[in-house]
């Protein structure tokens, strides 16, 4: 068998999760990039990466399905033999004061952030547990700690997430498997970039370091916790925040 890492990143086609992939891919890893309904955004960062790495690939799933994931680990088990690393990245937000926010904004945050951060462990915990090793590695958010105000399904599904990831690691230790979650604070992607200056103003104001952090500051974090230097790290949720809490 290859020893070259197979790595998994859900939703590694845009944002934090493009920056994920784009550090596992120049470390020479077998990464294969999810993605839902954005296959054009995918083909972009495919073509980004290949003349790098020739062992990219993207997967189209919806991660809130969990007879998808599962076909998904399949093809990548079968392709490779193994998997070695998962990062569940795939989320999205739909803010919203609680006495404004639909059932339906509820339910589809909770199905992508935290079902899917379910379905993808549960998919790929029996392939690693055959393996006797393996890392996943959950992105969590500083929301998750702290609570936001008009995001309370986004902060209830990433608390959920670093919850999942204590809980899970206790489970898995015994099959050399190691499962940990980073939590980033305000990142500078599409969503941050689309906020109006007054808000923005007030996330730096409120920032000890005085800026947002970068999605490779984040993908640096999380290429650490799937490295040896990481071995006897599991359980745990590493904060990315600028010091914000």
């Amino acid at each position: 068998m290859s020893t070259q890492r197979v790595v998994l990143v859900t939703g590694g086609n845009k944002g934090i999760g493009k920056a994920i992939s784009t550090a596992f891919a120049a470390n020479g890893d077998a990464v294969i990039i999810n993605f839902n309904k954005s296959l054009d955004i995918a083909k972009t960062v495919l073509e980004e990466l290949l003349p790098g790495n020739t062992t990219i690939s993207i997967e189209q799933a919806d991660v809130s399905d969990y007879r998808q994931v599962k076909q998904m680990i399949n093809n990548i088990v079968e392709k490779y033999g193994k998997i070695d690393i998962v990062v569940n990245n795939a989320g999205i937000v739909r803010d919203g004061f609680l006495m404004l926010m639909s059932e339906k904004d509820w339910n589809d945050v909770i199905s992508i952030n935290l079902n899917g951060v379910f379905n993808c462990s549960k998919a790929v915990s029996e392939p690693m547990i055959s393996q006797k090793s393996g890392v996943i590695i959950n992105i969590a958010s500083l929301s998750g700690i702290t609570g936001l105000p008009g995001q309370v399904n986004y902060s209830a599904a990433k608390g959920g997430v670093i919850a999942f990831t204590k809980a899970l690691s206790k489970e898995l230790a015994p099959f050399n498997i190691r499962v940990n979650a980073v939590a980033p604070g305000v990142i500078e992607t599409e969503i941050v970039d689309s906020l109006n200056e007054k808000i923005k103003n007030n996330f730096l104001n409120a920032i000890p370091m005085k800026r947002f952090g970068k999605p490779d500051e984040v993908a640096s974090v999380v290429k650490f916790l799937a490295s040896q230097d990481a071995a006897y790290i599991t359980g745990e949720t590493i904060c990315v925040t600028g010091g914000l809490y």
